[in-house]
């Protein structure tokens, strides 16, 4: 019996089928600057608008969205993951005070579905256009053996623009300045192996699972998409001085803001500054969880920290309000050894 590579696993069709579900789609994100559409070797991106920066400085981040994605896939829900992606990257660049331009994708999977890449590119899609970010490339990747049946990855590049003198590095933070956190929507895309040990192997709960904290069935609370920061912080970078900002990613506070802190200063975090979110309540809980550790791993409801000066963290404040953020003063700097200390 002759061998061909779809009794070896691997199915040509299917991934030509995806990219023709997505194609539009994609192409829709597209501004007057990307020069290829999908199925080029390489994408291709106009820079000569570069020539209106100083000194053009370009961020790049990847990054992918954890186990998050054995959640989506026991809901039957892939599409929030593109969101995820799209979102999170935006926000990691976004530390350096730059805005996405461009982003390219990777999908795997043990079997290419062309409905589930259609809906995980969708949802990228949809971050994309909310971003001002054209999504000029991919990647899919089916890779029986790799991956066990039914599970996918994703992963997601982005490059952003930043003027030299206006990069943040953390360097002008002294003490006395105020940290500014603004609300998560949820666990964004980090902690997802320690609340799926929590609610799924221990609990034995299932994302239909209803409980009275929370407004939506679990599944629904657990996939809320990682919210992206830029659109409402980015003219705010045009207004204020903002002297450091940390995403509130695997680490959480613990371990992010120590990232953008000079090596003498700390920040002092008043517990109670701003309200948990249920569902980091209901975990605590249901897990007994140490509040060290929910510190650690989660974000605890804040998605973004703000490092400002005094004198201008009240109107940054109402400023960042007026785009729809809910913003807490959270905590400020102190003398200490880079690193987070609750009070």
């Amino acid at each position: 019996m002759p061998i061909d590579y779809k009794s070896a696993g691997v199915n040509i069709d299917a991934g030509n089928e995806s990219v023709k579900r997505i194609k539009d789609k994609v192409k829709s994100t597209f501004d007057k600057n990307v020069v290829t559409g999908l199925g080029t070797f390489g994408a291709m991106y106009n820079a000569s608008w570069l020539k209106d920066y100083k000194e053009p400085i370009l961020v790049q981040s990847i990054d992918g969205v954890g186990t998050k994605l054995k959640v989506a896939q026991m809901a039957g829900n892939l599409t929030g993951v593109g969101e995820d992606i799209v979102n999170h990257c935006c926000d990691d660049i976004l530390c350096q005070g730059a805005r996405g331009v461009t982003f390219l994708d990777y999908i795997a999977s043990d079997k290419l579905n062309p409905q589930e890449i259609e809906d995980m590119v969708s949802g990228m899609v949809k971050a994309c256009k909310n971003a001002g970010v054209s999504l000029i490339g991919g990647e899919t990747a089916e890779m029986p053996g790799v991956y066990l049946k039914g599970e996918h990855d994703i992963a997601g590049v982005i490059t952003g623009i930043v003027e030299k003198d206006k990069i943040i590095t953390g360097d002008k933070i002294k003490e006395g300045d105020v940290a500014l956190g603004l609300a998560s929507v949820g666990l964004h895309t980090n902690g997802f192996s320690l609340a799926r040990k929590i609610f799924f192997e221990s609990g034995k709960y299932n994302t239909e699972s209803r409980f009275e904290e929370l407004n939506f069935s679990l599944g629904k609370e657990l996939l809320i998409s990682h919210h992206n920061y830029a659109p409402a912080v980015l003219p705010i970078l045009e207004k204020y001085e903002i002297k450091g900002i940390a995403h509130i990613t695997g680490g959480g506070l613990v371990e992010n803001v120590p990232r953008v802190l000079p090596n003498n200063l700390s920040l002092e975090i008043t517990k109670g500054s701003w309200p948990i979110l249920p569902i980091f309540k209901l975990m605590k809980r249901l897990g007994n969880v140490a509040d060290e550790e929910m510190y650690r791993v989660f974000n605890m409801g804040i998605g973004l920290v703000l490092i400002v000066g005094a004198e201008n963290f009240e109107a940054i404040q109402k400023d960042l309000e007026k785009t729809g953020e809910h913003v807490y003063k959270i905590g400020k700097i102190i003398k200490g050894k880079k690193d987070v200390r609750f009070v």
